[in-house]
């Protein structure tokens, strides 16, 4: 059983060494430009890298709740592409908004858009097997049966 997700468990250990990948660069950004801690300004090119590394940590439990509930609920292989995708785009994001703030906007577009992808399918995902489990109503089967006529 627990070889059926193993691929969304990989994408998920991929997620937490990327925030520790981005965390580590906070860290020599605030050697490079003599930023200690606690303080969170500087220089324009810190700034813009903590700043990056923050925004990636507050959308990191929505992806990991998502990208499981997808993977549970509606498909493993697709919920583990889609998590590779988004990782991929806050990669971008991350490299992007620490060159210039204008460099963030379309990655940042494209890993919502994957985020979305993954809340719909995690949607449709709970709300199938609700049907099932509480209803004895199969969504799936309804609609092949439609698409068969």
């Amino acid at each position: 059983m627990l070889e059926h997700f193993v691929c969304l468990a990989a994408v998920s250990v991929l997620a937490v060494l990327e925030q520790t990948y981005f965390g580590f660069q906070v860290i020599y950004a605030r050697r490079t430009y003599k930023v200690s801690p606690p303080c969170t300004s500087g220089p324009p090119e810190f700034e813009r890298v903590f700043r990056a590394q923050v925004n990636c940590a507050e959308y990191f439990p929505l992806f990991i709740v998502v990208l499981w509930v997808s993977g549970l609920f509606f498909s493993p292989g697709l919920s583990s592409v889609c998590g590779l995708l988004y990782l991929y785009g806050r990669y971008q994001y991350f490299r992007g908004y620490a060159e210039a703030a204008k460099g963030r906007l379309a990655p940042m577009y494209f890993s919502a858009a994957v985020l979305w992808v993954l809340v719909t399918f995690s949607s449709l995902g709970v709300l199938c097997t609700m049907c099932r489990v509480y209803l004895d109503l199969d969504p799936t089967r309804l609609l092949s049966a439609v698409w068969s006529k």
